[in-house]
């Protein structure tokens, strides 16, 4: 296990269990307690934690994981999820992505499609062959170096866990465009409540993005499905297409049961 993997391992452990002892943890980890150690030192500099004596704490601000540390958390699944989103977006169109690793993922696909190439190739008339709009910082730049996609951010604030932009400002432009289709990650998705996520600011930028489209896609692998998290981005009737993978096919079928278009990746 790299440096890179500890820390998320290390993240998510604090936030499931509240509290890290280093001892135990060094065992858990396979690792010298003084690794363990440097490491929480590390992310403590980065307050993304509270050192304590002997071990870690939380810090006062509401916890979630950061989301570089969750972007290796059921990788091949979140590929094979953006591929198949990817595959749903024609020439032209408009699309619209929030913030999150499985929208990373699509986002990913979208520039790597290989029937689109460099603008002056894919349209012939030197335009770009997808527009993406999005609040999210990461795949902004991600996308902003791709001369076959065009880039258009929210304004707004940026939330430190999950790189997107919100508040007032991002909502003041996400109300003055139009979507021909969106692809929105979350937190949870259940066949009942619908699509939700953890913090209310995301959730209501999320909902604000869902609703300009003409066609919503929610993006999310097994993980989340079947799951209710705290505040709603869009009832499940809003749901168009529900893109996930293949490990959860009894979850997966409650969706279709409400009439809802799954797409198994």
């Amino acid at each position: 296990m790299n440096q890179h993997e500890r820390h998320g391992a290390l993240l998510r452990l604090l936030a499931e269990r509240g509290r890290l002892d280093v001892e135990s943890v060094a065992v858990e980890v396979a690792v010298s307690a003084a690794t363990i150690r440097r490491d929480l030192d590390q992310l403590a500099e980065q307050q993304l934690l509270v050192r304590t004596r002997g071990g870690a704490v939380p810090n006062d601000v509401a916890y979630d994981l950061p989301l570089r540390h969750r972007a290796g958390r059921d990788a091949a699944e979140k590929e094979r999820i953006g591929r198949a989103a990817a595959a749903m977006v024609e020439r032209g169109m408009v699309v619209g992505l929030n913030g999150g690793t499985t929208t990373a993922a699509v986002a990913r696909a979208l520039a790597a499609r290989a029937d689109w190439g460099d603008a002056a190739e894919s349209a012939g008339d030197g335009q770009p062959a997808v527009t993406v709009v999005t609040n999210a910082l990461n795949i902004a730049a991600e996308l902003a170096v791709r001369r076959s996609v065009k880039v258009v951010v929210s304004g707004g604030v940026a939330m430190p866990s999950s790189y997107e932009l919100v508040g007032p400002l991002a909502g003041h432009i996400l109300r003055e465009i139009r979507l021909d289709i969106a692809f929105v990650g979350a937190d949870a998705v259940d066949a009942e409540h619908g699509a939700s996520a953890r913090d209310e600011h995301e959730a209501s930028i999320n909902a604000l993005l869902a609703a300009q489209a003409a066609r919503l896609v929610v993006v999310a692998d097994s993980t989340k499905l079947g799951v209710r998290t705290f505040a709603r981005i869009c009832p499940p009737a809003d749901i168009d297409v529900l893109v996930t993978d293949d490990r959860a096919p009894e979850v997966a079928g409650e969706f279709e049961d409400k009439g809802m278009t799954v797409v198994r990746a």
